[in-house]
């Protein structure tokens, strides 16, 4: 008989966009004796639920997911996954809910990414439905401080670590992106809108000179919250997509925050990163 994981909601809804960890928060519910309700996002979800109670809405039916998660029993709402920030201006076929949101969206959507998603969160913890993070969902997705895998970094590593997680923040802190990669003390890249892997391809384009190489790998990736960042929505996440980005721009590593970074199917991660000669540093927050 499954153990029933006490967690403070009965039924958890898992709006789903993009990618793979809406499933494996998925299956960890299941594996936990519950039963979870997908909301697939038309457009974007993109793995299998079909062993799921689910429907799925565009972006525009706000309303008819909120309505469709009451009618299933449930208390509480995980956003996860890649979903394309969408101009509601131009939308067609806003139900009565998102018309009504309309405005606070608009105004919030000036303010940057993390202000627009309060707003919607704020929409559905007003009927009822408690807000979490992928990492309350799934703690197992979290890393703990520390080198993950076999590779540690040296010296040189660790004073890239230190300017990338800083530039990463400083980015962060005006909603530019999560993203930067720093070799020998050299700025190389900062995420904007291409996200992390197009980030990367472009740092795998440069000059040989500034970057390293499979034989001898240099600089590092980080990736970190922004400041002002809703924790509930779009932590910064590496998998092995990540490791093959890092691996073909020459890098030498990548680090992260403890506790502030998602890392979907952990172990295969670090066994890729392994195979390929970089570490994942997971720093404290103190550091």
């Amino acid at each position: 008989m499954t153990e029933v994981v006490t967690t403070g909601w009965n039924r958890l809804a898992i709006i789903a966009g993009g990618g793979e960890v809406p499933l494996l928060i998925a299956q960890g519910e299941k594996g936990a004796g519950r039963s979870p309700f997908i909301v697939e996002v038309t457009g974007f979800a993109d793995q299998d639920f079909s062993v799921y109670d689910r429907s799925a809405f565009p972006v525009t039916k706000i309303g008819g997911m909120q309505k469709a998660m009451r009618e299933a029993g449930c208390d509480a709402v995980c956003f996860i996954g890649r979903i394309t920030r969408p101009d509601f201006k131009s939308l067609m076929g806003l139900d009565r809910a998102a018309m009504a949101l309309l405005p606070k969206i608009t105004q919030a959507a000036r303010y940057g990414d993390d202000a627009l998603m309060r707003v919607i969160i704020d929409s559905f913890e007003n009927k009822g439905l408690r807000a979490i993070g992928a990492d309350q969902a799934l703690a197992s997705l979290v890393p703990q401080p520390g080198t993950l895998g076999a590779i540690k970094p040296n010296a040189t590593a660790m004073a890239d670590i230190e300017k990338a997680l800083t530039v990463a923040r400083a980015i962060g802190a005006h909603d530019i992106g999560q993203g930067a990669v720093v070799a020998n003390g050299l700025v190389l890249a900062v995420e904007a809108q291409e996200g992390t892997d197009n980030m990367l391809a472009r740092v795998a384009e440069l000059p040989g000179d500034i970057r390293g190489s499979a034989e001898g790998r240099v600089g590092v990736l980080a990736k970190t919250p922004k400041p002002q960042q809703e924790r509930r929505i779009d932590l910064p996440t590496i998998g092995l997509h990540t490791i093959d980005g890092v691996s073909r721009a020459g890098l030498a590593g990548i680090a992260i925050f403890a506790g502030n970074a998602l890392i979907p199917r952990m172990d295969e991660t670090i066994a890729a990163a392994d195979a390929a000669g970089v570490f994942i540093y997971a720093a404290k927050a103190d550091e």
